[in-house]
């Protein structure tokens, strides 16, 4: 499973500029998904910023991991006092820019909001919340009456759709972690 930022349609919210970097127009970004590694294949990227939030499209020059951060060189900003403009800006992708996936994977906003029932029928609720563990990440599912965390294994995950999760479930999975 590959985290991302939130989604809106056909853009996804990827994180937010923090502060300049140096001198020659860097911007350092904190990434919402905790994976700044993905913005290393990113060419371009919307820029939101102001009350208005007025979406501007920007060239990468260059970009770098720095720590739990990424270092973004927009083109036509050269200098800090151009960068600073930035501080606070989000940074938006459009949905189709994102990397492929290999069938085994899914983007975690994929699963989000969306109706969970298992094989035979029964249902669980909704994906209310995603977290990662060191093992492995766990769906939060809940309803009105009942919160259930699904470890997100492949052969739990039955199919899914843009309106449902399908799971299949080992038996007594339910009973043990509902929570």
């Amino acid at each position: 499973m590959t985290s991302t930022g939130q989604d809106t349609g056909d853009f996804i919210l990827l994180g937010k500029v923090t502060k300049p970097h140096g001198i020659r127009g860097e911007v350092k970004v904190y990434p919402y998904s905790k994976q700044p590694e993905n913005f290393l294949v990113y060419k371009e990227v919307f820029v939101a910023s102001g009350n208005e939030k007025e979406w501007i499209l920007y060239s990468i020059e260059k970009s770098r991991v720095q720590g739990k951060q990424v270092v973004l060189k927009f083109s036509d900003c050269s200098t800090r006092s151009v960068a600073e403009e930035f501080v606070g800006s989000e940074i938006w992708l459009q949905r189709e820019d994102l990397p492929e996936l290999d069938g085994s994977e899914f983007y975690w906003l994929d699963f989000e909001g969306k109706k969970v029932v298992t094989e035979d029928g029964q249902e669980l609720g909704r994906v209310t919340g995603i977290f990662e563990t060191g093992a492995h990440d766990i769906l939060t599912v809940s309803d009105a009456d009942n919160e259930y965390l699904i470890p997100v294994q492949e052969n739990f995950i039955a199919s899914y759709d843009k309106n449902k999760v399908v799971l299949s479930l080992p038996p007594g999975l339910l009973d043990i972690n509902k929570k």
